[in-house]
């Protein structure tokens, strides 16, 4: 059988038993037909071409500037393509059985530098000891306790705003945090956060929540925290499109790890399941470095 009808056996098979939709069919066909081109430019067939074509295919995508994500999609069409030979007896072997799908790289997390969430910081304290109606002291102080605490401790941003008050221990030197799978951790708070947390816990009324609200959870919303602080960063004169609660809960775990924490250590205080979840700021570091080498290295121009 020539190429074309192989595939278009496969692609029957895909309609009639698989149900594929018509977009998925026709997707499908442009991917094997350019596949098959290829094939054919190396003088091999779809029946006989080997694992080292398929790899050769795939590298050829790269240099013609596919992403990875298009080009892992492409490979599952052919793998599928394969299969279906293997599956006919119209082919003994699978080319693409140990073939690696092509991984989008990803993306390093926004960091601040110290600098910037001292800048940050400094602003927020200030503007919470600033004469103001009641209304809007409340907002600002309010807001400096949420950043002392995030950056403190790294929480993710909808631990902090649902944080009860029973979770403060230790005239509040630790945090005691349910996070994802209801997973309990003990987070400690520096010098700052703590003293923060303990004038703040003073001016609120009866209640259950750190940061109360009259929403219908009871709570603030992450909306509201994730608008006061790009706002705050625009008058600190940072560009609030870098700034957000999870962006100081990446600096918390980069300016760690820059300081020499242990990997593991910074994985149970983010609560990551996973420390390649974690691994990821090693690579912001990395990258930073490289940036450092190849800025003021005296043969990087050369």
């Amino acid at each position: 059988m020539s190429g074309g009808h192989l595939i278009g056996a496969f692609l029957e098979m895909m309609s009639a038993e698989r149900g594929a939709a018509l977009n998925t069919i026709e997707a499908y066909r442009r991917d094997l037909a350019d596949y098959a081109g290829f094939v054919s430019a190396r003088g091999q067939t779809l029946l006989d071409c080997p694992r080292d074509t398929v790899t050769a295919g795939l590298d050829d995508l790269k240099i013609q500037g596919l992403s990875a994500a298009s080009s892992a999609r492409r490979l599952y069409a052919i793998r599928q393509f394969h299969k279906f030979l293997c599956a006919d007896g119209l082919r003994g072997d699978d080319p693409t059985r140990i073939v690696a799908s092509p991984k989008s790289r990803r993306a390093l997390p926004k960091v601040l530098s110290i600098a910037e969430v001292d800048r940050l910081l400094c602003l927020a304290e200030e503007e919470a000891n600033q004469p103001a109606s009641p209304q809007k002291q409340l907002s600002a102080h309010r807001l400096y306790v949420l950043l002392e605490m995030l950056y403190a401790t790294g929480l993710r941003v909808s631990e902090l705003v649902s944080l009860r008050r029973a979770a403060v221990m230790r005239d509040a030197g630790y945090l005691t945090v349910t996070g994802k799978g209801n997973k309990e951790r003990v987070v400690p708070m520096n010098d700052r956060a703590r003293d923060a947390v303990r004038v703040w816990i003073k001016t609120l009324p009866p209640g259950p929540f750190l940061f109360p609200a009259k929403g219908e959870e009871g709570y603030l919303s992450r909306q509201v925290f994730a608008r006061d602080l790009k706002v705050l960063a625009a008058r600190a004169g940072i560009s609030a499109a870098r700034v957000a609660p999870h962006v100081l809960r990446h600096a918390f775990a980069s300016h760690l790890l820059a300081g020499g924490a242990d990997l593991r250590v910074v994985q149970m205080l983010l609560g990551h399941a996973d420390i390649s979840t974690t691994q990821i700021y090693t690579h912001v570091l990395d990258e930073k470095l490289r940036n450092l080498v190849e800025s003021h290295h005296p043969l990087a121009g050369n």
